[in-house]
């Protein structure tokens, strides 16, 4: 069954997100990419990598039958998934699931709706990814590691085994996480770093290895980025 697919958002994560689309629809036709939705007006009536731009968010809720995913957020607005999510109100069957097919999903592990894994993504066993997560290329998430809803693991991420990633979290590209350890909600990891400690919630960590840096710049931004 071929459904119907609006994307939230038309920056970079959501062009990431059409290919992915178009790669999963090269396989088996899955999605009708009906357009992207943004709150910014300059938008409007675009086409963003052949997609186009149809208005706001909201008008998610003029399709019905449409399937969600929303595809916002960077290091410096990491919180504008769950803004958005709360503020569209919808139930989780209303939210796609995407998987690039280059991507490896083992049997045991467990993929929520809402959230998009990008190309060579490898989910090795009882893996479990949250509702709305963002796990993008060349990410590896080996046995028992847990990543919160709403969480962000940028290019070429490592998690150690039985890693815990909270809800909201970031973790920058290139990161390695020791394993068994565990980074709080909403905390922010820098690029490059190495973690070789538990990171507390809503703090920003940096280095190899990683230290505090102080508070996470948690993105108060009202709008999608």
């Amino acid at each position: 069954m071929i459904r119907n697919l609006l994307v939230v958002g038309a920056g970079g994560f959501a062009r990431e997100t059409v290919e992915a689309v178009r790669a999963v629809n090269a396989v088996r036709p899955t999605w009708r990419l009906r357009g992207l939705l943004d709150d910014d007006p300059a938008t409007h009536g675009r086409v963003v990598s052949g997609v186009p731009v149809l208005g706001p968010i909201d008008a998610v809720h003029d399709e019905p039958s449409a399937l969600v995913v929303i595809t916002t957020g960077r290091p410096d607005n990491y919180g504008s998934r769950p803004r958005i999510a709360a503020r569209l109100d919808l139930p989780d069957d209303r939210y796609a699931t995407i998987v690039h097919p280059t991507a490896t999903v083992g049997t045991t592990c467990e993929v929520s709706p809402g959230a998009v894994l990008l190309a060579h993504v490898d989910l090795t066993a009882d893996v479990t990814v949250g509702r709305h997560v963002v796990v993008m290329p060349q990410v590896v998430l080996p046995h028992d590691v847990r990543v919160g809803d709403f969480a962000t693991l940028a290019s070429g991420v490592r998690l150690g085994g039985a890693c815990g990633i909270g809800e909201g979290a970031y973790v920058g590209a290139g990161a390695c996480v020791r394993e068994e350890l565990s980074v709080g909600p909403r905390a922010l990891i820098g690029m490059g770093s190495v973690v070789t400690r538990s990171v507390p919630a809503e703090r920003l960590w940096i280095g190899s290895p990683a230290r505090d840096a102080g508070p996470a710049p948690l993105g108060l931004a009202r709008e999608p980025a």
